[in-house]
């Protein structure tokens, strides 16, 4: 087995008795809704504070309690159903984009496998349970939660929500592509698909170091997996009003608002669990300390990473604006899918090198001469393709234009030219109009004015 690689060893999951799964299953659900109220407040503190601005300061100490007044606020407001609402699918579309945000997290390991903690004089693994195809389970899992949103927009029986479930369809089907190729890679070192074996395949390096590309990827898919700024197209105020929660109010409202913060919050479980080493310390701690993965601290480190992720995602709603979806599209398909496969084929390239026993510089030898070559290919593509490009196509003149096209004066547009202006004629040869009187040519009028006067 290759160094990289850990042994699945789900033995000790499915063993608790049912109410230890029942407590382990609440423990999920309220650490999900405190990371949630948290993240609310934490969000609008740091982008009042990165904008100049005061934020929350009125509810509890320190305008802590903002998000509990936010959720009183919004099952207090009245519940409004339009009246060309299909009513049934109306309203269990909320509830269909909450549910599967809660599921994900029943796989992510807080602690080690191996590290059994006490609770209630049970001993537990710090982790609800496991599969061999964890990582397979939670892809699903993410996919069903965009038919909440797409049935949301369509059932409210307006134009404007309808586009944003149809936008949210879309960006979830450009980016799962991307982020699945970056799962791959990681399946490929780990040798496993399950969570916990993943975190322990990290032991000796984290695989954001070793598989940078893949980490780099999915910061990027994630943030339109979860909708979030600057890849929010699906409610859109700018162009869609709110998108396709326009027609919800009161709690259903509250339910969406719910579903895309645990959304976020999943995804950054996700990104600590494969690539940030889990529940692991970080380096300098691990060194000098052996109890630090072991009892209850490998879930404050695993919190702290957590924290660190949602405060990336707070950071870029604070800093870059809203992309247009053509934008959004063209990244999604045109780079990112791209790179994703071209950087797993090398990740592949690479294992299988690795377990043939080659050494470092002959796979570096192989891998850097393909590289080249692919690069050097693409070069000669390109550049016979832009001189037959420029042969076929003759330079066109540019369109006549005419400034009262329409019948009303219109400014040239580019590559365009106004038609010369006819020259004005001299002062004495033009002629003055006497408001209330017949036209009279200037020089003589005025001349013989001048000279009756003199």
């Amino acid at each position: 087995m290759s160094v990289y690689q850990a042994a699945e060893d789900l033995s000790m999951f499915g063993t608790d008795p049912w109410w230890l799964v029942v407590v382990k299953a609440v423990f999920c659900f309220a650490f999900l809704m405190l990371t949630v109220l948290f993240s609310i407040v934490w969000e609008r503190k740091v982008v009042a504070w990165m904008q100049l601005r005061i934020g929350p300061n009125r509810h509890g100490p320190w305008g802590m309690l903002q998000s509990l007044a936010d959720g009183v606020k919004l099952m207090l407001k009245e519940d409004v159903i339009v009246r060309r609402a299909d009513k049934v699918v109306y309203v269990l579309a909320p509830i269909i984009a909450a549910i599967p945000a809660f599921m994900a997290i029943a796989v992510i390991p807080f602690g080690p496998a191996g590290n059994e903690v006490s609770i209630f004089g049970q001993r537990t693994t710090m982790q609800l349970t496991d599969l061999p195809i964890a990582m397979l389970y939670i892809l699903a899992i993410g996919s069903l939660g965009v038919y909440g949103f797409v049935l949301g927009g369509w059932s409210s029986g307006s134009t404007y929500p309808l586009l944003g479930g149809i936008r949210s369809c879309a960006q979830i089907i450009s980016y799962e592509i991307a982020m699945g190729a970056a799962f791959a890679s990681v399946f490929i070192y780990s040798g496993s698909m399950s969570t916990s074996a993943i975190v322990g395949a990290q032991q000796e390096r984290w695989y954001v170091l070793l598989l940078p590309v893949s980490f780099l990827i999915y910061m990027v898919t994630m943030v339109g997996e979860s909708s979030r700024a600057p890849f929010d197209m699906p409610e859109s105020e700018g162009d869609l009003v709110g998108g396709f929660n326009t027609e919800y109010s009161s709690i259903k409202f509250a339910m969406f608002m719910l579903a895309e913060y645990i959304h976020m919050v999943t995804v950054s479980m996700i990104a600590v669990t494969l690539f940030l080493g889990g529940w692991r310390a970080p380096w300098p701690v691990s060194t000098f300390w052996e109890g630090a993965n072991h009892g209850w601290w490998p879930m404050l480190w695993f919190t702290v990473k957590l924290q660190l992720l949602v405060f990336f995602f707070i950071w870029l709603r604070g800093t870059l604006p809203r992309v247009r979806y053509d934008q959004l599209m063209k990244l999604g398909w045109k780079v990112l899918i791209p790179v994703a496969v071209v950087w797993l084929m090398l990740v592949a390239t690479v294992r299988t090198l690795r377990n043939e026993n080659y050494e470092f510089t002959d796979i570096a030898l192989y891998v850097g001469g393909g590289v080249l070559g692919v690069l050097l290919l693409s070069f000669l593509v390109d550049f016979f393709r832009d001189r037959a490009k420029e042969e076929m196509t003759a330079p066109a003149e540019p369109p006549a234009f005419d400034p009262m096209a329409g019948g009303f004066p219109v400014p040239p547009l580019p590559g365009q030219e106004l038609p010369p202006v006819p020259r004005r004629r001299p002062h004495r040869e033009r002629e003055l109009i006497v408001s209330g009187g017949p036209d009279t040519a200037s020089d003589g009028s005025l001349d013989g004015k001048e000279a009756s006067d003199g």
